[in-house]
């Protein structure tokens, strides 16, 4: 994803350049009005071509990176729906070596 929104940054900024140059290269011997209009054009293209190169897509983490602390890595995952809920009295498979208290003892 990040080779694509560097590509889409790249576009746009070549063509403010492209509009810029040739605004006042040669469009403006035939029309400075349209010179004029082709740099506002021109003007308005790279604060959009920032927002598309710093986009985060939904797959991409970036505000809620892994913490280090477990405690709370599994708590962002839960709300963020990518882990069921653990219940205190659940028995999964990652602590094979806890005996079952199951009641007959």
């Amino acid at each position: 994803m990040y080779a694509r929104r560097r590509r889409a940054y790249f576009l746009m900024m070549s063509g403010c350049l492209v509009l810029f140059v040739s605004a006042w290269a040669f469009v403006r011997l035939w029309s400075v009005p349209a010179a004029v209009a082709m740099c506002v054009v021109a003007m308005v293209i790279p604060p959009i071509a920032a927002m598309v190169a710093n986009r985060r897509g939904p797959d991409d983490r970036w505000w809620d990176d892994p913490t280090g602390d477990p405690q709370s890595d599994e708590w962002w995952d839960e709300l963020d729906g990518k882990r069921r809920p653990r219940h205190p009295d659940d028995r999964s498979d990652d602590r094979p070596d806890r005996p079952d208290r199951s009641g007959d003892q």
